[in-house]
């Protein structure tokens, strides 16, 4: 089975990415992880002063996923400009490289990305819009208020001609309606999603077992949700949407190419296994020849089915979103 595929101007080879956070800048895992066997890889999300980051612990294991709250840890964006984007652009050829881009203010999106737009080494920005562990943050995130969303979008469309993702929260009760929001705002493509906000508590005491108390839900537990999330977006926009959320097998990556993402990230599945994006591939490439399938597009939902929304039309009643009271 073919596993490139013409996307945001260039091609990927395969459709398989690390997700932001996860990797770093590339450097930190290479000793471990072949990054040019894969698709691409989103880098450590990028502030425009650099930041130490929430307290420790940062990071705990809970049941069938992880919660995190790092903070958006990262060494700020002059710094990534001269330190980090070099390595990429002389290290990686294949793989393509978004660079993840975080802020408090439209204005700060903005001052990150002319700092590294005249860097070489990667092809797009993600917009993270929807970080749910991030203390600094008031109010909620960017990808839950559609005109902040909107006007973020639009002031970097205005700075950049590089493709743009737009990263999408798991807690929107109409991602289709926001992602023709970002569409319209000039995004080329979505991520969804981002991890869910969530808190676990140590029994004994009550007290959060992380250091800044709430955090980000990742890994199994918010693969349904994010399956989810991609099919709603899907019958919004016809953007290309690229999946993430819990994918950690063969198997996960099908169920998200079947909701309609073009391209999937592997993000807390690498902490367990390193190579888990690499067998990924490996396994896609193997269950298309199984069953003889010519190209992994074949796989791509299109959308909805013979009577249900299309995009720019009236969607129906949306499903309900999980919600813990």
């Amino acid at each position: 089975m073919r596993l490139e595929q013409s996307l945001f101007g260039t091609t990927f080879q395969n459709p398989v990415l690390l997700a932001a956070g996860t990797c770093g800048f590339g450097r930190e895992v290479q000793g471990v992880v072949d990054l040019e066997s894969l698709g691409g890889l989103v880098t450590k999300s990028v502030t425009l002063e650099p930041r130490q980051g929430n307290p420790a612990p940062r990071v705990a294991e809970f049941g069938p996923g992880m919660i995190n709250s790092i903070g958006l840890a990262n060494p700020g964006a002059e710094r990534a400009a001269g330190e980090k984007l070099p390595w990429l652009g002389a290290n990686l050829g294949r793989a393509r490289v978004f660079v993840s881009v975080a802020g408090h203010t439209a204005e700060e999106y903005v001052s990150v990305v002319e700092t590294l737009e005249p860097e070489d080494g990667f092809l797009g920005f993600e917009l993270n819009l929807s970080c749910p562990n991030d203390a600094r943050l008031q109010g909620l995130p960017f990808a839950l208020e559609r005109e902040a969303l909107s006007r973020v979008i639009r002031e970097v469309r205005a700075r950049t001609e590089r493709p743009l993702l737009a990263k999408l929260a798991p807690n929107d009760p109409d991602p289709g309606a926001t992602a023709r929001a970002a569409e319209e705002a000039g995004a080329d493509g979505l991520t969804l999603v981002n991890t869910l906000p969530g808190l676990v508590l140590e029994p004994e005491t009550g007290d959060p077992v992380l250091g800044a108390g709430s955090g980000g839900v990742s890994g199994p537990a918010l693969r349904p949700l994010g399956v989810w999330a991609v099919r709603r977006a899907r019958r919004g926009t016809s953007l290309p949407i690229v999946g993430a959320g819990g994918i950690s097998a063969t198997d996960d990556a099908l169920q998200y190419l079947r909701a309609g993402a073009s391209l999937v990230q592997v993000g807390t599945a690498s902490f367990a296994d390193p190579r888990a994006a690499a067998r990924i591939v490996a396994g896609l490439a193997a269950w298309g020849r199984r069953r003889g399938v010519d190209s992994v597009k074949a796989l791509i939902g299109e959308g909805p089915a013979a009577g249900e929304a299309r995009p720019g039309s009236p969607e129906p009643v949306p499903d309900p979103v999980p919600v813990a009271e």
